[in-house]
């Protein structure tokens, strides 16, 4: 978007036209690109003919409209054929970078989600299974709200109770775990998998984890498996993806590929050249999927800290029925958040308890200020991660009838979001 000095300079220009930018004795002759919201009114950006992109300061220059804008095609790729024996395997796309792709004649970045455009970038998925995608929206995964959580769940049932062998969601990798553990809640007697999958770098980077990860994926949709998980790169090379329980992953780095870790539990499986699954897990079985997609959102994520402002728990014990607490340690808080929860206790609101070392499990029995906790009904949370609880509390509040069941539910494991303090043989 270009403003200021560049607009008045460009008169007119829109993107995607040919023009040529002359200053003095030189001249500069290519597509005129898009211009980022952050960037100065000082630069035009044009991509020349050899591909390049360059940026020319517009002091004294004259820009000349040299042909209109293309309109941008779509690619018409062969719809793929499929071997009949092969699975057939549902991939949902929500968003985020594994469903983009760049648009080089003007820079921009678009969806690229039809079973042909998926096929041509990755013509390993045909080998694996009948591969039928299309999107239900198309958002940055921070604007994901629990309506769209909803609609996951319930476009997930309808293929499952279709003819899919598993669901691949496509997803932003910033707020998947969230969603996973929205699935992992809502999603009843689940006898097929449901793999959360995205890329950290886009399919124009040589760096792309992007088709691994799918590929892997899709692997996944097939396999035995019976649960909500996450499928991401194991390591920073190609060497493998990790199959992770959705209940019990977190991104744990911005941008490497290898950025999601399963917390306070091991992965449930690997994925090289075929699925490798082990440990408790449920398995693949025979019959119908449904969705509970029952949520209460007046829940909050109250992080502690030094100095925290007590009024700050006090508008959320206002405005809301639950609260989740990510606490020090062994599940505490300063002691001047005590009166807050005491009242969130007596309006009958309730207060889980976490720890923001994410790794560990919650002991309130160790230390004064965890029993006092504990004496004023905070529920301790075990080893659930924050983000985790935050969306089962959301869960429970819906369908619990009171308070007692509330209690009882977050402190059941329901969809492997507790870690055993010894584990089973079997799956929860």
């Amino acid at each position: 978007m270009y403003r200021g000095e560049a607009a008045k300079v460009l008169a007119g220009a829109k993107v995607g036209e040919r023009v040529r930018i002359v200053k003095g004795e030189r001249s500069y002759e290519g597509v005129l690109m898009p211009r980022s919201e952050l960037g100065d009114d000082r630069h035009v950006v044009i991509k020349l003919d050899n591909g390049y992109n360059i940026g020319v300061e517009i002091s004294g220059a004259r820009v000349e409209r040299l042909s209109p804008a293309e309109p941008r095609r779509q690619a018409a790729f062969p719809e793929p054929e499929f071997l009949p024996e092969k699975p057939e395997v549902t991939i949902l796309g929500t968003g985020g970078t594994i469903a983009s792709k760049i648009d080089y004649a003007t820079g921009a970045v678009h969806p690229s989600f039809s079973t042909a455009e998926i096929i041509n970038a990755v013509p390993e998925l045909a080998d694996i299974a009948r591969i039928k995608a299309r999107v239900l929206f198309n958002i940055l995964s921070e604007n994901m709200t629990p309506k769209h959580w909803r609609r996951i769940a319930e476009e997930v049932v309808k293929e499952l109770n279709g003819s899919a062998c598993g669901v691949v969601v496509a997803h932003g990798t910033d707020t998947m775990s969230y969603t996973g553990a929205a699935l992992a809640f809502m999603l009843k007697n689940l006898t097929k998998p449901v793999v959360l999958v995205g890329s950290q770098r886009s399919s124009d980077r040589p760096s792309s984890d992007a088709a691994l990860n799918l590929i892997a994926a899709t692997r996944v949709a097939t396999s035995d498996l019976a649960e909500v998980v996450v499928v991401m790169h194991a390591t920073s090379s190609d060497e493998a993806c990790a199959v992770h329980r959705a209940t019990k992953v977190r991104k744990m780095h911005s941008s490497r590929r290898d950025a999601f870790k399963s917390i306070n539990a091991p992965p449930i499986g690997e994925v090289r050249e075929e699925v490798k699954l082990f440990g408790s897990y449920r398995r693949r079985s025979e019959g119908e999927v449904y969705a509970d997609t029952r949520l209460e959102e007046r829940v909050a994520l109250f992080k502690a800290y030094p100095g925290v402002d007590p009024e700050l728990l006090e508008y959320c014990v206002d405005r809301y029925r639950g609260i989740v607490l990510e606490g020090t340690g062994l599940g505490h808080v300063p002691e001047q958040l005590f009166p807050a929860i005491e009242r969130a206790r007596d309006e009958g609101r309730a207060v889980v308890m976490t720890t923001s070392t994410l790794y560990g499990r919650v002991d309130m029995k160790v230390y004064s200020t965890g029993r006092r906790l504990l004496n004023l009904g905070v529920i301790p949370g075990e080893d659930m991660l924050p983000e985790v609880a935050y969306v089962k509390l959301m869960h429970v509040l819906a369908v619990a009838q009171d308070e007692e069941e509330v209690r009882s539910l977050m402190l059941r494991n329901l969809a492997g979001e507790i870690t055993p303090r010894t584990l089973p043989d079997t799956f929860y």
